[in-house]
């Protein structure tokens, strides 16, 4: 596996320390990204340098987490090689990558307990690709110019 990268806003910075220790935990290098405390900051700041580090090839899959979780996804699919995705449950997450072959998994920090992220993870870590009739139709999520 490569180095999953992991960033996160103020808000979800709590929770990034948890999957922290869970990725140490399983032996899995990671990359954080930032943000590195509590202080109040911007998620684009992180998610932008996450996506693009996803896009070159240096980390895969990432991790996101804002209060909502919303606004990291949001930044991170404006990125033509991102496919983010938003999960609060762990069918959502074993979904995204089975059918969507998501490359980002996003969380929101506010709404869910470490236990419920702890499932997520493991949903997100465990599904593959299963490629068919979806590999069509992800073929078509990024804009041609």
């Amino acid at each position: 596996m490569k180095t999953i990268g992991i960033c996160s806003d103020h808000a979800g910075f709590a929770l990034k320390q948890h999957v922290k220790q869970w990725l140490e935990a399983k032996g899995w290098a990671y990359k954080d990204f930032g943000t590195y405390s509590e202080e109040s900051c911007d998620y684009p700041d992180f998610a932008h340098q996450l996506a693009e580090a996803v896009e070159a090839g240096e980390c895969y899959p990432g991790i996101a987490i804002c209060g909502s979780g919303q606004g990291i996804s949001m930044t991170l699919n404006k990125h033509q090689g991102i496919r983010a995705a938003l999960c609060w449950e762990p069918e959502l997450a074993a979904l995204a990558r089975q059918h969507n072959d998501a490359n980002v998994l996003s969380m929101p920090g506010r709404f869910i307990s470490n236990e419920k992220a702890d499932e997520i993870l493991e949903a997100f870590f465990s599904a593959s690709f299963e490629g068919g009739r979806h590999q069509r139709r992800v073929d078509k999520i990024p804009v041609k110019k």
